[in-house]
């Protein structure tokens, strides 16, 4: 089979599309035929070498944590999936990723698939909505009336968590560029970083802030004076220690993000009544990968990107 890797760390040009052998399930394990993965920031991290501790990867290397597919064979022991199912999940992230034509993965991360959209886009949907979810309810315990603060609206886990937090009857503070916007136009306000300073736009504190952009420390710090006294600051760029407030009972939390085959049920079913919308803005053949990481180094990408098997 047909499948990108790496066997040194470096720039996207480590990136090698070629052949190597079919995986076979273990027990408690699913083959699956990959439709799709997608791009994340944290793929050009590891392949870059600088998650080594937290993300101990053996190399050769197959990225993609995403993915969208269809079971292909049964490991021993497993019967809550069938050969066939349409599949979603979040693999492992030091485990072997799905930029291959076939992947193996423990069969309790997955769940069905997305009903209403083509399976390959539905693997934009694990990482960032789960990210999106425990950000907001997990660590933020978001709640209906609840003022947030989206920093970095206008990514992908910001689209997802604008989506999430108006539907859970909360106030919108997105932050974002003007090339975004259109990612965050549920909001009930939008903050354009690009010419005005978030701490002076926010004239009302807010219960929660969420940073997902890869700020300053004096610009993570600034997000702590916008919250009340009792609420929260949940970070997502991990490298960054999230600032707290003790004095104030202001709580800072930083994010890792695990996979929850419940949690991803949960949103499955949103996109499959209409209240989340998976947005996909580029799709890119397999062969391809080492480009997108490169696009992305770029500073190039927009929005989510699948990558087609």
């Amino acid at each position: 089979m047909k499948a990108v890797r790496f066997s040194e760390y470096g720039g996207p040009e480590v990136l090698r599309y070629e052949d190597v052998e079919e995986p076979t399930p273990g027990a408690g394990q699913v083959r699956i035929r990959v439709a799709a993965t997608s791009f994340n920031g944290v793929d050009g991290n590891i392949r870059g070498g600088f998650m080594q501790g937290p993300i101990p990867v053996e190399l050769p290397h197959t990225p993609g944590i995403d993915v969208a597919g269809t079971v292909d064979a049964l490991g021993e022991g497993v019967d809550a999936v069938a050969v066939g199912d349409q599949v979603v999940g979040f693999l492992p992230m030091a485990g072997t990723g799905a930029a291959a034509e076939y992947v193996i993965a423990p069969a309790d991360i997955l769940t069905a698939a997305p009903k209403t959209v083509p399976l390959a886009d539905s693997a934009a949907l694990p990482l960032v909505g789960l990210t999106a979810w425990q950000a907001l309810f997990e660590h933020g315990n978001l709640t209906s009336g609840q003022r947030v603060l989206i920093n970095g609206a206008g990514g992908a886990v910001g689209g997802y968590a604008v989506q999430l937090a108006k539907a859970a009857g909360a106030y919108v503070i997105a932050v974002a560029s003007p090339r975004s916007s259109a990612r965050v136009e549920e909001a009930d306000e939008i903050v354009d970083h690009t010419t005005t300073d978030v701490t002076t736009a926010v004239t009302e504190p807010v219960d929660l802030a969420l940073n997902l952009a890869p700020v300053a420390p004096e610009q993570l710090a600034a997000l702590v004076t916008l919250i009340r006294d009792g609420g929260t600051l949940v970070n997502t760029t991990v490298w960054m220690p999230a600032p707290s407030d003790e004095a104030r009972g202001v709580r800072g939390i930083d994010l890792f993000v695990r996979s929850d085959a419940d949690q991803l049920a949960d949103l499955v079913a949103r996109v499959n009544t209409g209240e989340l919308h998976i947005e996909v803005t580029q799709r890119v053949p397999l062969a391809d990968l080492p480009a997108l990481h490169a696009q992305a180094g770029a500073g190039e990408l927009s929005g989510k990107a699948v990558v087609l098997a």
